[in-house]
């Protein structure tokens, strides 16, 4: 396979990505314009944070003067999900090489959905196939972010419920991995303990005790999960 066939398979996989990152990118981008803040600050914050809801919330620590103790608890707050993606990932990045910090770096929730789910072309190394979705996806957000600051300054609209675009796409990642796996244990176990400790935990705390109930659960029905997973639907179809 050629380089541009490689680069052309990469981007054919990660589309839904991409155009969920540059409407949440631009979303992102006019947020940081109103903030005061303009093209350069928006590229810095996507190569250096990509954390699509951390930028959001960083726009408010930013404009409101948070100190950098508060910045750092916010941060890790937001982004405690990401240590469960990196348990799970582990094995899969062990023969990365030079590849395997940027790809932990680099690792989100969309670039995770991808990465447990597709090996990459057949007889193509798996590490360099997760590097590039990686790669692909932080530019999509990067252009993102800074497409929003030009539209930003130039269309002066009120961007109330900007920030519901993140929602938005969450949901749909949801539907498309519900959609296109047909062990849906998971995705029921994730929503039903969301749920619960949403409500013992309130809506400021129930993130990590969430992940931390789901991480247990799952590793505890691996081996059923990924039985009932192999075994074909009724009728004999497994598609």
């Amino acid at each position: 396979m050629s380089k541009r066939e490689y680069f052309k398979y990469v981007f054919i996989k990660t589309i839904p990505v991409f155009t969920g990152y540059t409407v949440l990118g631009i979303g992102f981008g006019i947020l940081l314009q109103k903030a005061g803040f303009g093209v350069g600050m928006a590229a810095l914050m996507g190569i250096t944070i990509f954390s699509g809801t951390m930028q959001y919330v960083g726009v408010d620590l930013l404009a409101g003067g948070a100190s950098l103790v508060t910045s750092a608890i916010v941060t890790l707050m937001v982004n405690a999900r990401y240590l469960f993606y990196g348990l799970a990932t582990v094995e899969k990045y062990k023969d990365a090489g030079w590849r395997r910090p940027y790809m932990i770096f680099g690792l989100v929730d969309e670039s995770y959905a991808i990465i447990v789910s597709d090996d990459g072309p057949e007889g193509e190394d798996p590490n360099k196939f997760w590097f590039y979705v990686t790669l692909f996806d932080q530019i999509y957000w990067i252009v993102g972010d800074m497409l929003g600051v030009l539209i930003g300054s130039a269309l002066p609209f009120s961007t109330e419920g900007v920030e519901f675009i993140m929602t938005a796409l969450f949901i749909t990642i949801f539907v498309d991995q519900w959609r296109d796996n047909k062990e849906h244990i998971p995705a029921v176990l994730g929503v039903g303990v969301s749920v619960v400790c949403l409500l013992i935990f309130g809506p400021s705390n129930f993130l990590i005790p969430a992940m931390i109930v789901i991480a247990a659960a799952l590793l505890f029905l691996k081996k059923p999960i990924e039985k009932r997973g192999k075994m074909p639907l009724k009728g004999g179809d497994p598609s």
